[in-house]
């Protein structure tokens, strides 16, 4: 299927590793120009060269994402070298543990920094553009908003923000053609998630653990299966497509776990 992205700018925060290196390169291979937004300028690089050695076009802009003045001069340098851009998305984050018992104000302000007020700020910024292109907004979030986890206070409520605003902003956009769609995250096996198992006692078997409890599969969802989802959403194939969180989690949050062995 041809997804129409081909030569399309599209703003990936967070697009060095993990679900963002996923969705950055499906967008390359489906023909758009995916313009990665991270801190890091060595990991940056890592993953333009992985995506110009297959063939695809990508381009990157160093920002801390925490700082609004880097979340402006970010998109201002992406105009500037583009002189438009096509659809962004929201996905830079951390799943910080930052508690109610073992946290404080400093820590849970920090956390929506971290994990939702760049993603308002990206899309402020963007909007001007946006608004001249018919463009899209994707968020990317966590289950954690609707399941909790238990010690991540600052995390939950950042996605619980990331899908308000997805809801708040389709219904806002909609005079301007623009829609605005939301991926929710549950199990997905990135190299955050790696590091973390691996400060289990028995990192193995706890996977094995969590695996089983997934419905489809009893399987981890991959950075892939993730950056499809969003790609399609990205693309006028889902024209009619707006304000929706679509679980891309191998039925974790709404089925039955029980079904994982059956």
């Amino acid at each position: 299927m041809n997804l129409g992205l081909t030569d399309k700018v599209i703003v990936v925060t967070g697009g060095a590793k993990g679900i963002g290196a996923g969705i950055v390169k499906v967008l390359a291979a489906e023909g758009a120009i995916p313009v990665i937004v991270g801190r890091s300028e060595e990991d940056n690089l890592i993953t333009v060269r992985e995506v110009e050695a297959a063939g695809g076009k990508v381009h990157q802009v160093v920002a801390e994402l925490t700082d609004p003045a880097a979340c402006e001069k970010a998109i201002a340098v992406v105009l500037q070298r583009f002189g438009r851009i096509e659809g962004l998305v929201n996905n830079a984050g951390v799943n910080d543990g930052v508690g109610l018992e073992n946290g404080n104000y400093e820590q849970f302000m920090a956390s929506l920094h971290k994990n939702v007020v760049h993603y308002y700020l990206m899309a402020h910024f963007a909007l001007p553009a946006l608004k001249k292109s018919k463009g899209a907004i994707l968020n990317i979030t966590s289950k954690t908003a609707e399941t909790g986890q238990g010690n991540t206070s600052g995390y939950a409520a950042a996605n619980g923000g990331r899908n308000a605003l997805t809801r708040e902003w389709a219904v806002e956009l909609l005079k301007y053609g623009i829609r605005v769609n939301a991926i929710v995250v549950a199990e997905c096996w990135t190299p955050l998630y790696e590091t973390w198992i691996k400060t289990l006692a028995n990192p193995q078997e706890k996977l094995k653990e969590i695996e089983s409890k997934i419905p489809l599969g009893s399987r981890m969802t991959t950075a892939e299966e993730i950056a499809n989802a969003t790609v399609f959403l990205l693309s006028e194939r889902s024209s009619h497509t707006t304000g929706q969180l679509i679980y891309v989690d191998g039925g974790y949050v709404h089925l039955d776990r029980a079904l994982a062995n059956a």
